[in-house]
């Protein structure tokens, strides 16, 4: 096999465009002059970019005008009539009314007692035990406020002990549980005691 590469091919000349007639000889130092085929990039790029602007402009409108037609269907409440009405509503409130305490029977503060009044002994968290005997006489619910006092007479915590119905006489245990980390000695205190009726 030979290395040899056969020549490369003589240069064509490249055809020249005349200067029109009458026209001042070009300057060696002007552009070249441009290709005829050039001319007309601008023209496409132009009508490119206006044909994408007439397309978005025609999707906003169309988009606008499906949106407003959806708005118009979507069925809206009836308006409320100015007029008197004759009658009261028959629908109850949709609040709960408040429960009051029940008033018979001695305060409910002698109801509960405390048992005992400790502190957990691996995290520190105070707790209290109650014992609660409805003394009045209708079946009750409590909801119990303990707070945490420390040796100087300060309120370090405080906990809520609640019960569900308790039968006239009968009694239940709870437990009131604090929060946080508190010193040994802290006493636990009644501070509020509500029972409801039921």
């Amino acid at each position: 096999m030979s290395d040899y590469f056969p020549p490369p091919p003589p240069e064509q000349p490249q055809p020249e465009h005349p200067a029109p007639v009458g026209a001042p000889p070009p300057s060696p130092w002007a552009a070249p002059a441009a290709q005829p085929g050039r001319q007309r990039t601008g023209l496409i790029v132009t009508l490119a970019v206006g044909g994408g602007l007439v397309v978005a402009g025609a999707m906003v409108a169309l988009v606008y005008s499906l949106m407003d037609s959806v708005s118009d269907s979507i069925a809206l409440p009836p308006e409320r009539s100015d007029a008197p009405y004759s009658e009261p509503y028959d629908e109850e409130p949709s609040y709960e009314e408040p429960v009051e305490p029940d008033a018979a029977g001695p305060p409910a503060e002698k109801d509960v007692t405390v048992t005992k009044c400790t502190r957990d002994s691996l995290i520190g968290w105070p707790h209290a035990d109650l014992r609660i005997v409805n003394g009045s006489g209708s079946p009750a619910a409590y909801i119990v406020s303990i707070t945490f006092v420390a040796a100087d007479g300060t309120v370090v915590s405080d906990g809520v002990a609640t019960t569900e119905e308790v039968a006239p006489g009968a009694s239940v245990e709870v437990r009131a549980q604090g929060s946080g980390e508190v010193a040994a000695g802290t006493k636990c205190r009644v501070a509020e005691v509500d029972r409801h009726a039921l």
